[in-house]
């Protein structure tokens, strides 16, 4: 397809919009945005992006991609539901979008995606889950290429999709409060800023890069630094006694619970 429009071009939408731009699946040129904010539409347009109304996004393309806030989903499937045809495809982003209230406003023979990425999207990094409603295996292929482009992709059954959000979605900010922690852990024993916040920034990346291209698991490769009597056992330890797994876990739990609201 040539044009494909985003429906939201907040944080979220933006970032996919990028990665499809720096990934060379599209050219700015063949974006089309949504949004009411008035300095995003400007920067938008400066970088070449399309930017026009929901109605007027729907008719640009067949390929479309819901990016809103949840709460106000439902207002722009009513917003569009009179343009939107058999021939449309849609992409939701949205969290906790479903498939049902999704056919109730476009019917229910509509080739639907439901797509969970995250931030990642800007870099080439996401993890996208996707669960897929009346799609054809090309269909199908296509929306799994867009977003293989911008990371990883996995298709869940819907009711996978919430535990997705929590892990997949959610997961991104947990991993940078990580980042932000070793960073201030770093400065707080001397370290200055900047070299602290790469450092912290490279060794989640180097951890991610041996479990994804080692096919391993965590342990095993916890197990590889943590010699008998030295620093790294001591320090996961102490975390240990603090909580570090049990708040992790929690924490996505709570988000899972969320998500299913």
């Amino acid at each position: 397809m040539n044009n494909i429009s985003i429906i939201g071009a907040g944080n979220m939408g933006f970032a996919i919009a990028q990665g499809l731009v720096k990934n060379g699946q599209y050219k700015a040129e063949n974006i089309y945005l949504s949004t009411k904010d008035e300095t995003a539409i400007k920067k938008f347009e400066k970088e070449g992006y399309k930017v026009a109304d929901n109605i007027a996004l729907i008719k640009a393309s067949k390929l479309v991609l819901l990016v809103v806030k949840p709460w106000i989903a439902e207002s722009v499937l009513e917003e569009i539901k009179d343009v939107f045809t058999a021939d449309h495809i849609l992409a939701s982003c949205v969290t906790g979008l479903s498939s049902a209230t999704t056919f109730k406003y476009l019917g229910d023979t509509t080739t639907f995606f439901r797509v969970m990425p995250n931030t990642g999207a800007m870099v080439g990094e996401s993890m996208s889950c996707i669960a897929d409603f009346n799609a054809s295996q090309n269909k199908k292929a296509m929306i799994e290429n867009i977003f293989s482009t911008l990371g990883q992709v996995i298709f869940l059954e819907e009711d996978k999709m919430a535990a997705g959000t929590a892990v997949a979605g959610c997961g991104i900010a947990f991993a940078l409060r990580f980042i932000r922690a070793a960073t201030q852990a770093g400065v707080e024993i001397g370290l200055p800023a900047a070299d602290a916040a790469k450092m912290g920034a490279q060794i989640a990346k180097g951890a991610a890069e041996l479990i994804l291209q080692n096919k391993s698991n965590p342990e095993v490769e916890i197990d590889k630094v943590t010699t008998p009597g030295g620093v790294t056992i001591a320090g996961l330890n102490e975390m240990e006694h603090n909580g570090y797994s049990s708040a992790i876990i929690q924490g996505i739990i709570a988000s899972y619970e969320k998500a299913l609201e």
